[in-house]
């Protein structure tokens, strides 16, 4: 994120920052919360119950859906022990407590605290990620606290939170009066759902949800085994104590109408390359078509190279690929962009260029992040795909629609796009997956839900190939698949 917002896209002071009457119903709530979360500060010096596995199974997953070096707000920190382990380039936690906050400063002096009420937040600079742990269960009013938030946000800030299943209402209960576990006072025990409700109220929308940890205790293999697969599988995840959610501002961002760069891998294609250039239509404030050949048996090169040169007020670049694959030549591709928004276009042109201009409305209303064509709602053309390749892909939408969290009818069509911020920061973390994708799909699909941008499917009527053959072989390319489910599976969903 850059601190240097413009003045239209800084937050606004909050319109309601009046203090809570004194005596009143909220008053007494807060007063009585302040006076025992400065007890449990003190017990904890002492006493840690069963609550350390806990939070050290907190941190895992908070690890995975916060990368390092992030602007990072917590409200409710306490001690400050879960924002250190995000290692924020800025770290800042807000907490009622007083005491709770004194050690947060104490042990963490690189981090700032502050003693503050989440309900009228003494803050007013944009944030990357702002957390909430555990503390949706203590509010007042949730509502007025995502309200309170908002203004903290710009469209790319993402809000991540957990909250206790209430299923575990009783349990927790038993464990307190036994000393295992943290004293606490009479909580909220809402559902995901009415979490996400309030959320929607004050302008954000949940894009992941997640249950985690079956067992909250420390039992060598079994609780690996327990928090990190079973606990991730129906029906027992029904079971997990807590929920994860990550939801994002809903308020568009105005920008500048952005220049489009459509990156063309071409391989074989020589056929289809005049309706390239005749088809596309103009994208956003203006258009580049950038085309990776890719060691064609036909003029493929040749043809493009006439075609540039029969075009001169066409923006265009032709590139030459080294490596193999489509993920290399689009790779290749956005690396020589200049566009603020990325797109690919298959050369074969079984998805409409006419359909183009659909996939850049929804990035630049704010719908979501990344788009993602679907070639799986409206009917297809007779021959544009065969029989087997349908069934594929059908169960490998299931799949990755499981892995990924959010809902991917179609995971192979070649068009995607998405803001070229983001893709930058999805090869800046290409290392958590590695290089491993031929195609260019499953790279960006990966990246994208690392990095908790919300991808949306957007339908094409999917046509006949005109010219050449498909460079897809059904069989092997479907094992390549498999084993990047199998992959995925560990790196995302298996945590």
């Amino acid at each position: 994120m850059n601190p240097a917002l413009r003045p239209s896209e800084r937050p606004t002071p909050s319109q309601d920052l009046r203090p809570v009457a004194s005596g009143s119903s909220e008053a007494r709530y807060r007063d009585e919360r302040i006076a025992h979360w400065n007890q449990v500060a003190v017990w904890m010096d002492t006493h840690h119950g069963l609550s350390r596995e806990y939070h050290r199974q907190l941190a895992r997953i908070f690890r995975f859906l916060v990368p390092p070096g992030k602007h990072v707000l917590e409200v409710g920190s306490g001690q400050g022990d879960l924002l250190a382990v995000l290692q924020p380039a800025r770290g800042v936690g807000v907490d009622f407590s007083g005491e709770m906050v004194e050690r947060a400063q104490r042990k963490y002096p690189s981090l700032e605290f502050i003693n503050g009420d989440a309900h009228t937040l003494p803050l007013d600079e944009p944030f990357d990620f702002i957390i909430l742990s555990d503390l949706v269960n203590e509010l007042w009013d949730a509502q007025k606290v995502f309200q309170e938030l908002a203004r903290l946000c710009t469209p790319r800030t993402r809000l991540v939170l957990n909250f206790y299943n209430r299923l575990w209402e009783k349990p927790l209960a038993a464990a307190r009066r036994l000393g295992l576990a943290r004293p606490n006072l009479s909580q909220n025990w809402f559902t995901a759902s009415d979490v996400g409700g309030l959320l929607a109220l004050a302008d954000f929308e949940v894009i992941r949800h997640r249950e985690e940890i079956l067992l909250p205790l420390r039992l060598p293999l079994v609780s690996m085994l327990a928090n990190r697969y079973l606990a991730k599988i129906w029906p027992l995840n029904l079971f997990d104590l807590t929920h994860f959610l990550v939801a994002r501002p809903t308020k568009a961002l105005q920008r500048p109408a952005p220049r489009v760069s459509v990156i063309v891998p071409a391989r074989n294609e020589a056929g289809n390359i005049p309706a390239i250039f005749d088809r596309t239509p103009k994208l956003g404030s203006a258009t580049e078509l950038i085309f990776v050949e890719g060691g064609s048996r036909d003029d493929t090169y040749a043809r493009i190279e006439r075609e540039i040169a029969a075009r001169p007020s066409q923006s265009c670049k032709l590139l030459k690929q080294t490596g193999k694959g489509k993920g290399d030549a689009v790779r290749l591709g956005f690396a020589h962009a200049s566009g603020e928004i990325l797109m690919i276009l298959d050369s074969d042109l079984t998805v409409p260029p006419e359909d183009l201009p659909r996939f850049v409305d929804a990035l630049t209303s704010g719908k979501t992040d990344f788009a993602n064509g679907s070639r799986l709602v409206y009917p297809m053309e007779s021959k544009a795909m065969r029989f087997f390749n349908l069934i594929g892909n059908k169960l490998f939408s299931l799949a990755f629609t499981w892995l990924l969290g959010q809902p991917i009818k179609d995971t192979l069509c070649g068009t995607k796009v998405l803001w070229r911020e983001d893709y930058e920061e999805i090869a800046a973390n290409r290392q958590y997956f590695g290089d491993f994708d031929p195609f260019g799909d499953f790279d960006l699909l990966f990246g994208a839900a690392r990095l908790n941008l919300k991808i949306m499917d957007v339908p094409i009527r999917y046509r006949d190939r005109t010219y050449g053959a498909t460079n897809i072989n059904r069989w092997s390319h479907g094992w390549l698949l498999l084993r990047m489910v199998s992959f995925a599976a560990r790196r995302i969903k298996f945590i």
